[in-house]
């Protein structure tokens, strides 16, 4: 990992945008699970491992089974251990991520359409929104990951 700035000491007030984003998306009665599901997919598309280190870590520290977990990124091959509605809003927190490739065809908006009202479906866009510029921050400036720290710390203590 390097030492690109802290954003959030460099621009606090941004920080704090998107924080203010984060908890009002965290009460607008979408399950936590769910967001938190989403939160990971979108990071695991983007690549920050920041983002995957703390949802993976938020989501079993909520009870969510290790075996779920594990599965997210094939979650399209896991069958019945995604709900109907997780498998719903993973697949529209895929074409929304992946919208310079996919232009999010009528297909995937009538699916996700066919599962959320239309207060849910515009919520669970502003998550995959919200986690989409916080992969950019994250893949940007490169924070360390909670397990990268442990074992640094862990590295530094045996020496």
């Amino acid at each position: 990992m390097s030492n690109r700035i802290d954003y959030a000491i460099a621009s606090p007030a941004g920080y704090e945008a998107l924080g203010n984003v984060h908890v009002t998306l965290q009460k607008c009665g979408l399950p936590k699970t769910l967001i938190n599901l989403v939160y990971l997919r979108v990071s695991q598309i983007n690549g920050c491992a920041f983002c995957i280190d703390m949802h993976s870590r938020d989501l079993l520290k909520a009870g969510l089974d290790v075996d779920k977990l594990v599965l997210v990124p094939v979650w399209h091959e896991a069958g019945k251990v995604f709900t109907v509605r997780e498998r719903a809003a993973l697949a529209w927190a895929e074409t929304v991520t992946r919208v310079a490739e996919t232009g999010i065809p009528d297909a995937d908006y009538d699916a996700a359409a066919a599962e959320f009202n239309d207060k849910e479906l515009a919520d669970l866009t502003y998550v995959i929104g919200l986690m989409n510029a916080f992969n950019r921050l994250g893949v940007a400036f490169r924070p360390k990951p909670a397990a990268v720290a442990k074992a640094d710390k862990a590295a530094a203590d045996a020496s």
